[in-house]
């Protein structure tokens, strides 16, 4: 993973927008049920003091390999949004190294737990998660009534 570097971007940005339109169509096709895919992200909530917006970015070419934000849910709680690594740079740690990167935002934000919500079908999401430490919790907020919603979270401090 020498070449990939992690940066902060903005939602708002072309090739942003072309990775996260990948993300959801990827989602739309595994989660095909109505009202399964909860993928609303708006550019205040990756602000200045209230989150951030991080991509994977190849060194080489440039291009975005993945992406992934954190939001402050409520004073002392962070929300892990959006993650998702293109697939053909699976494999190669990108989907951990975005997982510390948010973190670390998320300790700046001065939150000392972190959750997530993820799909039952995002299988490889799910180890990842649970081998950074992530265990499962009751769903909550927009995903208390979605079956297919898998929620974890992680103390950080």
């Amino acid at each position: 993973m020498s070449s990939v570097r992690i940066e902060s971007v903005t939602i708002d940005e072309p090739a942003v927008r072309e990775l996260i339109g990948e993300l959801d169509a990827e989602l739309h096709d595994l989660y095909p049920e109505a009202g399964a895919v909860h993928d609303r992200l708006d550019a205040a909530e990756v602000s200045a003091g209230r989150g951030v917006l991080l991509a994977a970015v190849d060194e080489t070419t440039g291009d975005l390999l993945g992406c992934g934000a954190v939001r402050l849910r409520e004073p002392g709680v962070a929300e892990i949004k959006r993650m998702y690594v293109r697939p053909q740079a699976r494999g190669r740690g990108i989907g951990r190294a975005l997982l510390g990167a948010l973190e670390a935002e998320a300790e700046a934000l001065f939150a000392d737990r972190v959750v997530l919500e993820t799909g039952a079908r995002q299988i490889e999401a799910v180890e990842l998660y649970h081998r950074a430490g992530y265990v499962e919790i009751e769903r909550f907020g927009e995903y208390a009534d979605s079956p297919l919603s898998l929620c974890m979270s992680r103390t950080i401090h």
